[in-house]
């Protein structure tokens, strides 16, 4: 079993600046997507993910040479590829449709989606600990739909489609967790996370369009600057945190990030009004927003596992 180093002070700082990458996200997501399409973007971001981990495995001398996976490994490493593509892409299609506050309150649906589909796969603990959190976001999400509940259901209108393909961008990521759970018995976290950068960058290049990046202004430049660090950082983070903090207090933490993406949408709006127009929240949009933080927190601190699972923040 993992212990802690228990510097329990850094890993706060740690997830704290997780939640508060993952929390922007969405908003320079959409700053970027005024002068860029959901392919290129997702291309830009695996390509410098996959060139930033693979000098830092090469520094370390980690780097999988060398036929690295059996036979079977493949295919679940296939899996685990179309799986994360098809949800990067999916989310920002759906970001497209929304808006950055609404893409957080959704994606939080899709954290425990493996746990509940495989429930011959997954520890009783751990699944119902997922179905009470899916319930717990579900009940928020309600809320903060309340004004607009009969269009989330309706895949003809903006919303609805936007929520029908998040929820695909869902099942796509329960699909590249279990793969890429099964590929960790054959290969590190952080190797597999390569390989699966490496191959995204040639599969999006057909439907990329790379020279859009010239177009670009200032702003979204920076925004694109900004949405591929994150892609390292966040997860780089992530994992450091729970090198020195409990799993359950790491997890909870990170599940304020709807919270900082409600505040960035703000000052975004305030400092770029042009770029990033506000969101009109209500008060009831607060509180649905709140629920599902509140509800994922407090599954989060109730959990009693001894490892976690990053939520897919595109």
């Amino acid at each position: 079993m993992h212990t802690t180093s228990g510097r329990w002070r850094l890993g706060l700082v740690l997830a704290v600046t997780t939640a508060v990458f993952w929390g922007l996200l969405p908003i320079a997501l959409t700053i970027t997507l005024a002068g860029m399409d959901a392919w290129t973007l997702t291309w830009y971001r695996f390509a410098t993910a996959s060139v930033v981990l693979g000098l830092f495995l090469a520094w370390r001398r980690r780097l999988p040479l060398r036929s690295p996976l059996t036979r079977r490994g493949w295919w679940l490493y296939a899996v685990a590829l179309l799986g994360l593509v098809a949800n990067y892409v999916g989310y920002l299609v759906s970001l497209e449709l929304t808006s950055p506050t609404a893409a957080q309150v959704l994606i939080q649906l899709a954290t425990d989606v493996p746990a509940v589909r495989r429930p011959g796969r997954v520890p009783r603990a751990l699944r119902a600990a997922a179905v009470g959190r899916l319930r717990r976001a579900g009940h928020g999400a309600r809320v903060f739909f309340h004004d607009r509940i009969a269009d989330v259901f309706a895949i003809e209108t903006r919303l609805g489609l936007g929520v029908a393909i998040m929820l695909f961008s869902a099942v796509a990521w329960a699909g590249y967790a279990l793969a890429q759970k099964q590929l960790l018995t054959q290969l590190a976290s952080e190797q597999v996370l390569f390989l699966l950068y490496l191959g995204a960058v040639p599969l999006l290049l057909p439907p990329a369009h790379l020279a859009q990046v010239f177009a670009l202004d200032g702003l979204q430049l920076g925004m694109l600057a900004f949405c591929c660090a994150n892609t390292v950082i966040a997860y780089g983070c992530f994992a450091e945190a729970l090198e020195h903090w409990e799993v359950s207090r790491v997890s909870a933490v990170v599940t304020l990030a709807p919270i900082f993406t409600v505040l960035g949408v703000h000052a975004a709006a305030w400092v770029w009004p042009d770029a990033a127009p506000a969101e009109a929240l209500s008060g009831w949009n607060l509180l649905g927003a709140a629920l599902v933080v509140g509800g994922s927190m407090t599954t989060a601190l109730g959990a009693r596992s001894s490892a976690a699972r990053p939520p897919p923040m595109d």
